[in-house]
């Protein structure tokens, strides 16, 4: 198993570094084309830009969704000074991207670097520093470019729409601990990765038709709403597992969620999944996530007529430092491989 779990971390540090806020993903979906091309299977590119995989197998459908999309930024205006106001793609958060290097993307493909900070950053001029709300009203994006006024930024090809990234500083410590920023979802893109490895490398044709499925509009609520085959039958999910006061998982556990704010998973794939858990001694947690909606819920909502769970390595600090651990990773392999 350690060869899948190296592969996997490999893999999600590659899927990391490539910027893919929602709305931005076809750098990172051509990555994975070429990966699932050279492990062997035949991917297929769907409309709305992510990839669909066949893994073989036969009657009673289950798709295995991951997404690639991830939480971003766009330029919402370019301001008198220079800098840019932003608007965020998916549930980017003021509060915690404040003095975060990014990268700013121009529709003629030219790449430009720059800063998060409060409006009047130095705390030395700035009294109210301290008490200032952090907004997307009160946060922008400085450019390392000299820059003194509107024009200059727009010379520079920067415009209303132009994509903003932070840099997700990703580090994989020598306890197992993997902190970065994106580990929702790109982790679990790659233990779907390692899972599709792990079949070829062993030869392994499903007992069931299976099919992998990353998404890219999931941060935004309806990457999975299509592209859901007649013959599925069942939804599995595979996100991040929270972490936080009052839930049970940690970073080192899958996670296997009972319901989030969309509902109730469906009793019977919950109670096949933490069964499988037990029988195979692996480590996992139930738990409810109050403030979440998966692939699975959008595939339910876009009128797929299946049953649906969801789990995931333990991830701490979502949406935005983030941080889990290769055991979790390990968990949620072993977890995939044991229930198809």
């Amino acid at each position: 198993m350690k060869k899948y779990i190296d592969y996997i971390l490999e893999q999600a540090e590659k899927l990391i570094s490539i910027d893919s806020p929602t709305g931005f993903t076809e750098k990172v979906c051509d990555y994975l084309m070429e990966e699932y091309t050279r492990l062997g299977y035949t991917p297929v590119k769907t409309v709305k830009g992510g990839i669909l995989v066949d893994m073989g197998g036969l009657g009673n459908g289950l798709v295995l969704m991951a997404h690639t999309d991830t939480l971003g930024a766009m330029v919402a205006e370019v301001k008198g000074n220079g800098a840019l106001r932003l608007s965020p793609a998916g549930g980017l958060n003021a509060n915690n991207i404040e003095g975060e290097n990014c990268r700013i993307y121009t529709y003629d493909d030219r790449i430009y670097t720059g800063t998060i900070q409060l409006i009047n950053a130095s705390i030395h001029v700035n009294g109210e520093y301290n008490d200032k709300k952090r907004s997307f009203d009160t946060i922008e994006a400085v450019i390392d470019e000299n820059v003194k006024n509107a024009e200059d930024t727009e010379r520079l090809g920067i415009e209303t729409g132009c994509f903003v990234c932070v840099e997700p500083r990703t580090r994989i410590t020598e306890t197992g601990y993997i902190k970065s920023r994106f580990l929702d979802d790109k982790l679990s893109a790659a233990i779907l990765l390692g899972y599709a490895k792990y079949l070829k490398d062993n030869n392994i044709t499903p007992s069931r038709k299976v099919y992998e499925h990353i998404t890219v509009f999931e941060e935004v609520g309806h990457g999975a709403s299509a592209t859901i085959a007649d013959e599925v039958t069942e939804l599995l999910s595979v996100d991040m597992g929270c972490v936080g006061e009052g839930l049970k998982c940690t970073e080192r556990q899958v996670s296997i969620c009972v319901k989030d704010s969309a509902g109730p998973y469906h009793y019977d794939v919950v109670k096949k999944l933490v069964s499988t858990a037990k029988e195979n001694k692996i480590d996992y947690a139930a738990d409810i996530y109050p403030h979440y909606a998966s692939d699975a819920d959008a595939a339910i909502s876009g009128g797929a007529d299946a049953k649906h769970g969801l789990i995931g390595p333990g991830v701490y600090a979502s949406h935005g430092y983030e941080r889990s651990h290769r055991d979790g990773v390990e968990n949620t392999l072993r977890l995939i491989a044991a229930y198809v």
